[in-house]
């Protein structure tokens, strides 16, 4: 290995990158299906996901819940969130140019970053997970049962969502509702109501990305950042692609990590975006994007 780095040491990058990628890959999901269902770039995914895990914090250890109970209020409260956003304030600009959709989640964002730091303070936050004592060593190779549990969790999510939008009604309106919305509404699809949806599917699986990346890193006003890179792996994945989401998110991941150990200082956070750069100029439509236009 270069620099005489160890095969442990690199299957350890490989693992820990995997999880990180994964974290990235269930936010960037979030951004995937709005768009899908509205085409609305969501860019307060990543403060969703921050919101989600102060509302698991404050179940689980300020009101001392049972950690899968908190957990599973957590994701009902915020789709709750998610949906009544929609309702009250996104769906009120729809028809308007892309820009004003972007400015407002922006500023949405923005609301969340001050909210949660007025009800929560600014202080970091630990969250406890009953995966936090577990671990296991294989050759050198320390495997975290929080680290194994994010990578089962995105699994699962993936399969979750990929048989709702193939084999349900809900799931089949929501993609004829993302193909044409004036054609689903003429079927008699409610249109609205089915965005509105997306919107709270998006807000519960940024909490489950939340409460999964508390353990490793902590939660703070700030945490939603990740959004960003969350954003860069929806655009390598292809934007509208759920494997793509999770796909994108894991190279992202990977690169974050190896970057930061074999390449100079300071590549570590830019790695990502020019990786970025590189996948719109050879493929713009992103790894597992479809190129063509829409059907009706």
């Amino acid at each position: 290995m270069h620099g005489g780095r160890s095969m442990a040491e690199f299957l350890q990058l490989l693992v820990n990158g995997l999880a990180v990628g994964c974290i990235y890959g269930l936010v960037a999901l979030g951004f995937v299906l709005i768009y899908k269902a509205g085409e609305v770039v969501n860019f307060a995914q990543g403060e969703m996901m921050m919101l989600g895990a102060f509302v698991a914090f404050t179940f689980i250890v300020q009101f001392g819940l049972n950690y899968w109970i908190g957990l599973a209020l957590a994701v009902v409260v915020m789709a709750a969130f998610g949906g009544l956003l929609d309702i009250v304030v996104v769906r009120r600009i729809i028809g308007q140019p892309q820009f004003s959709t972007v400015m407002l989640t922006i500023g949405l964002g923005v609301m969340m970053r001050s909210g949660a730091s007025m009800v929560w303070g600014p202080e970091t936050r630990g969250l406890p997970s009953p995966f936090d004592k577990t671990v296991l060593q294989i050759d050198g190779v320390v495997l975290s049962a929080v680290y194994l549990a994010i990578l089962v969790t995105t699994a699962l999510l993936c399969v979750f969502l990929l048989g709702f939008f193939r084999f349900t009604r809900v799931g089949l309106a929501m993609q004829a509702a993302s193909q044409n919305q004036l054609a689903a509404y003429c079927m008699g699809i409610p249109v609205k109501r089915v965005l509105s949806s997306v919107w709270a599917l998006s807000a519960g699986v940024a909490t489950i990305a939340g409460v999964m990346l508390a353990p490793i890193s902590l939660i703070d006003p700030n945490t939603g950042a990740i959004g960003l890179k969350a954003f860069a792996a929806a655009v390598i994945g292809g934007f509208g692609s759920i494997p793509g989401a999770v796909v994108g998110g894991i190279l992202i991941g990977l690169i974050e990590l190896f970057s930061g150990v074999y390449l100079p200082e300071g590549f570590k956070d830019t790695a990502a975006y020019i990786v970025l750069l590189a996948v719109l100029v050879v493929r713009p439509q992103g790894l597992f994007g479809a190129v063509g236009r829409k059907k009706v």
